[in-house]
Parts: structure tokens; C-alpha cells; sequence
């Protein structure tokens, strides 16, 4: 997804969730900052960079794809974009562990972790809302693709059709990928930029759905493909469907985090509250444009009554920066990283308890014993306080 729905629209998902003008906007920041939040960002910030919920193009440039390499893009991609669905899937065929692990990966709504990760923010304050506001809102733009490398997985091929609404049914039209960086779409064509295509399993260019360029991260479309863990079957993605099942389960989830909902339960979807604007949620969300934040903006400020300030990267940087020693982990930004690094420590245990090691090798944390990643120690040390509370 892009700044349109992780921002705006996390915005009027959580003011129609019943959070103020003001909590709204922390919410929505900490859903965007997900994006944003790179190795890079962090050493700036002197910050542990295991906090790290991305990674620059850059920074993949120069990743390693020997087995730490890869592990570190799957603990990040996996626990903050691609939430698995279910680590226990099997394929329809027999095949190799290690495909089994990946398979497994793939990315889907409503699956145990989805739970987890929401149950995981109550009581932590909006940057874990915001946090897992955004996993959420992308196990339903992202599914059928792993945060993890993988060409068996999420490669496409020349059979990608995208399904035009045409009066009561739909106009097919073939898409043709092209793979210049700095080439916009082109939707009224059908033309989008997507990664190279690699023929490595491990190349990062076979990532996420870098082979399917943004098309997951656009509301309007709806498109079908051939993908090969579907054994080759043709697979439908409904991207306006899915985009608003993914808005009215933010706001269920929020009521949930907010506490007007005793227990967080999948497949809920708040479908009442936005009963009064849904045709306009229907128009936004099906407008073929690349970027509908002027649309969601306007629609968040009519519903607030106060104005949406654009997101600034920069906002609350020296809040941390200027932090007393032993403080910064109660600044903006602190608690932000403390909320990734529970996300991550959560999924990459989660992975590893199911048997695999994509994500790399992880503990469970006890009460009686200090044992966690050394890269989690700020958040063992943070567990230990609240265990003392």
C-alpha cells in the first residue's frame, strides 16, 4: 500500500474507530513510518538498528543473499509487509522442505499471526497501533506474495490481465511490464514498472511483489495471474474488495485496541461505521489513479472537522536525538521502536517455532531467564522492567 491508505486512510479508520483528531494523527504516523523506517533512518538517529520495519532500495542493493543476508530481509519483510497466514499451510503437492518453508510464508489476511499482532498493540499506545494497522492493512494488499526471496513463489509471467470495470461485468486487458525505475505507470494503458526478472530464487528482485511492480499498492485494480505455488491455476485479486474489507477491519480492530471491544476476533469487519460514507469510500477506492491521498485527505477533514498535516519524516527526530540519557525510549520515536521490535521478536519466534529458518534462529522470552536475540536486548531489558511493575 502507499501513503494514501497507510495515512489518510488509517486516519478516518481510526477517527470512525473513536480515537481523537490528535491520536489519530500518531496513528496514522506510526502506520507510515513503517515505511520509512530503514537501517538508516536508524543509525541517524544513533537508534538499535534491529528496529529496522524496511529496507531502502539501496539498502537491498547491498545486501548479502547468503543465509544472515536473507534472513534479515525475511525477519523485516515477513513481520512488518508480508504477514504470513498461515505457518501451517501444505501445499497440494508434495515437495521440498525448503519450499515448504516459503510456501508458508505467503502473505493473507485473518490468519493466527494477524491476531496475535493485533493483540500484541493493546495498551502500548499508538505507535503499536499504528504499527500493526499497517501489517494488517497489507495482509490484504499484499496476499499471495512472501516477504521473503523466492522466484518460485512470487514470480509472474506473461499471463497478467487486469479486469476493467465495464457496466455490469469486466473488459479484460493484458499488462505489459516494463522494468525502468523511473518510468510512471500508466494505468490508462495498463503499463507498470516491475522488478527485473532474475532467474536466482534468492535475488532480491524476487521479493515481495517487486515482479508485479505496485499493483497490490493500487486500490482500483483488479487483475489475474497464473501464479506457480497455485499449481499454475488462474488466481483473481479484487483490490477495491479487499482494500475495504481491509478498512473496516482497521476499524474493528482499533475499537478492540481502544478498549470498546472486549476481544479481537478475524474476519470482523465494521461494515455499520462507515454505512454513511461507504459510496464515497466505494468512488475513492475504485478511481484509477496512482495516489488518492488528496481524495482521503478531503475525506478525513470532513470527518474530523480539523486539518490532516502531511506526513513529515522529519517530525520527531530530535525529540529522540536530544533525549536524556536512559529517555528516549519515552519519546515519540522510542516507543515506536520498541513496538517494532516486539512485532519482529513475535513473528520471527513464531517462524521459527513452525520449524523453518527463514527468519533465522529465535527464543521464546521467560520471566526467569534473560533469553532473547542479543539485537532485543533493549526490548528484554524493557520486558524485565515490566515484569517488576
Amino acid at each position: 500500500m502507499n501513503p494514501d491508505f497507510h495515512y489518510y486512510a488509517t486516519y478516518c479508520a481510526a477517527f470512525l474507530a473513536g480515537y481523537t483528531h490528535d491520536e489519530c494523527l500518531e496513528i496514522a504516523y506510526s502506520d507510515q513510518l513503517v515505511d520509512l523506517c530503514s537501517e538508516t533512518l536508524l543509525r541517524k538517529l544513533k537508534a538499535p538498528t534491529a528496529a529496522a520495519t524496511t529496507q531502502l532500495q539501496l539498502e537491498l542493493m547491498d545486501t548479502r543473499t547468503d543465509i544472515v543476508g536473507l534472513q534479515n530481509i525475511t525477519r523485516i519483510w515477513a513481520s512488518f509487509h508480508f504477514l504470513p497466514r498461515d505457518l501451517n499451510a501444505e501445499p497440494n503437492r508434495r515437495c521440498s522442505k525448503t519450499y515448504i518453508n516459503k510456501y508458508r510464508l505467503i502473505c493473507g489476511p485473518n490468519g493466527d499471526l494477524l491476531k496475535s499482532t493485533v493483540e500484541l498493540a493493546r495498551g502500548k499506545g499508538p505507535q503499536a497501533v499504528g504499527v500493526a494497522m499497517h501489517i494488517l492493512a497489507d495482509t490484504w494488499a499484499h496476499r499471495y506474495f512472501a516477504g521473503t526471496p523466492s522466484l518460485v513463489i512470487n514470480n509472474t509471467d506473461s499471463y497478467f490481465s487486469e479486469l476493467i470495470a465495464d457496466g455490469d461485468g469486466f473488459t479484460e486487458r493484458k499488462i505489459t511490464f516494463r522494468h525502468s525505475a523511473s518510468a510512471p505507470d500508466e494505468p490508462e494503458n495498463s503499463i507498470y514498472t516491475s522488478s527485473l526478472p532474475v532467474s536466482s530464487e534468492k535475488s532480491i528482485m524476487n521479493l515481495g511483489h517487486g515482479r508485479a511492480g505496485h499493483l497490490p499498492d493500487y486500490s482500483f485494480i483488479r487483475y489475474k495471474y497464473l501464479p506457480a505455488w497455485g499449481d499454475y491455476e488462474e488466481t483473481v485479486k479484487d483490490n477495491p474488495s479487499d482494500y475495504k474489507n481491509a478498512f473496516c477491519q482497521m476499524i474493528y480492530a482499533m475499537k478492540y485496541l481502544r478498549g470498546s471491544v472486549d476481544t479481537f476476533l478475524t474476519e470482523q469487519y465494521d461494515y455499520a461505521a462507515i454505512a454513511d460514507i461507504e459510496e464515497e469510500i466505494d468512488t475513492i477506492l475504485m478511481k484509477r489513479q496512482p495516489d488518492a491521498s488528496e481524495d482521503w485527505k478531503a475525506l478525513g477533514e470532513r470527518l474530523s472537522g480539523r486539518e490532516i498535516a502531511p506526513f513529515d519524516i522529519e517530525r520527531y527526530q530530535q525529540e529522540y536525538l536530544l533525549a536524556k540519557e536512559g529517555e528516549a525510549d519515552e519519546t515519540f520515536l522510542g516507543r515506536f521502536i520498541l513496538a517494532a521490535l516486539a512485532q519482529k521478536s513475535m513473528v520471527t519466534n513464531r517462524i521459527y517455532r513452525s520449524g523453518s529458518m527463514l527468519a533465522g534462529y529465535s527464543v521464546t522470552y521467560r520471566r526467569d531467564r534473560s533469553l532473547g536475540i542479543k539485537a532485543f536486548r533493549k526490548l528484554i531489558d524493557r520486558k524485565k522492567e515490566g515484569d517488576r511493575e
